[in-house]
């Protein structure tokens, strides 16, 4: 009896490690904006590969570690660039109970410990967007005084 109770411990133990990867899974969708616009061409990078996506859209991205880069270009718009970062996934915690070093070895290996923003805005800036957001040059402050020809030294002759 004893034998089948540690059986069953260490077969739950087995079931259950990769606990992230199991529950959360390697993948995820990542919902993809372009504000003020629609139709902006996206391309996000990672560590695990490239994916595509027209805004506003969905890509499934593979889990990592690693931060995704993002590229968004449309005619009429400035070419914008941003990082997606990746987060720590608490999921992962549950292997020290029940998975153990295997689980989080697992869920390390393929990345499902971690996780990335559901969503995420671009933000596209037209080609033509007014300067007038910039402050104005810095004038320095003019601190002289007018003061009358009669008040002003003249100029010395030089000596011959």
């Amino acid at each position: 009896m004893k034998f089948i109770a540690i059986a069953a411990l260490a077969a739950l133990g087995a079931a259950l490690s990769g606990c992230a990867s199991i529950v959360e899974g390697t993948t995820q969708s990542i919902a993809l904006t372009s504000p003020p616009t629609d139709g902006a061409k996206c391309v996000m990078t990672s560590s695990e590969g490239t994916y595509y996506v027209t805004t506003p859209g969905n890509a499934t991205v593979h889990k990592t570690k690693n931060d995704l880069d993002v590229v968004c270009r449309k005619d009429g718009f400035k070419d914008a660039h941003t990082t997606i970062p990746s987060h720590f996934n608490g999921a992962t915690a549950g292997n020290i109970l029940a998975g153990g070093v295997i689980g989080i070895g697992i869920d390390a290996a393929t990345g499902a410990n971690y996780n990335y923003p559901t969503e995420f805005a671009v933000t596209m800036v037209p080609t033509d967007a007014p300067i007038a957001s910039l402050p104005p040059p810095a004038v320095p402050p003019t601190t002289a005084v007018a003061k009358p020809a009669s008040e002003v030294a003249a100029p010395s002759k030089p000596a011959s």
